[in-house]
């Protein structure tokens, strides 16, 4: 088979498991979802994200905070569930395709500030839909709200493109440019750390794909 068709298939069968799985078969950058917005984009496996990124989103940094290292409150196939009957439902999926297409010329141009207001948007999105489900659900602990107020203060005063995004639980995602790294890196140890379940986080950065095991 070739290699695109083993990369499909890898993607596909990944994604029965995780969706975020899904989209790390191949790097660096890759768009799971059918959307207008990026030409031969599926629901089925992810795909290469095929316009132009600029330097300044090459090689980004995310520090994961650890907040709460216990099992989710929510799995994410139950959280997905609950948005087939959510009243915001069609709002919130048309806001995500709108926001894939704000996303191409900010990737394409390098606009960090504006990067750094559609991801936040987005995590805060996210868990606004869960807590006005049914069932609902707070999933952001007291130590992620205060990691927040002070990525933002930070942000504030240094004028440095810091930012936040959540997945479905309480741990924060730091996200920032490479070239800010030692500053940034600096104050997530010196002022966010403490907020960490046993003080203990995850230094990480774009990754460039799985590697196929071969006998």
């Amino acid at each position: 088979m070739s290699e695109e068709f083993f990369n499909q298939k890898a993607s596909f069968l990944a994604r029965l498991g995780s969706g975020s799985a899904c989209r790390s078969i191949e790097g660096d950058l890759i768009v799971w979802g059918k959307t207008d917005s990026i030409e031969g984009s599926t629901d089925l496996f992810g795909v290469k994200y095929p316009y132009k990124v600029h330097q300044n989103f090459k090689n980004y940094q995310d520090t994961i905070l650890l907040v709460d290292k216990g099992e989710k409150q929510v799995s994410s196939t139950v959280g997905h569930n609950l948005m087939h009957n959510h009243p915001y439902s069609q709002n919130r999926f048309q806001q995500a395709h709108n926001n894939l297409e704000k996303l191409k010329p900010i990737l394409e141009s390098g606009d960090l500030k504006a990067f750094v207001k559609l991801v936040e948007s987005e995590a805060l999105t996210l868990h606004a839909m869960m807590m006005t489900s049914m069932p609902y659900f707070v999933l952001m602990k007291p130590n992620t709200l205060e990691i927040i107020n002070k990525i933002w203060r930070f942000r504030q005063d240094s004028g440095l493109h810091i930012s936040f995004t959540l997945d479905a639980g309480a741990n924060v995602h730091v996200l920032y440019p490479e070239n800010e790294a030692t500053q940034i890196l600096e104050f997530i140890k010196s002022e966010l750390v403490a907020y960490c379940q046993n003080g203990h986080y995850i230094c990480d950065q774009i990754g460039f794909g799985a590697n196929q095991i071969k006998e």
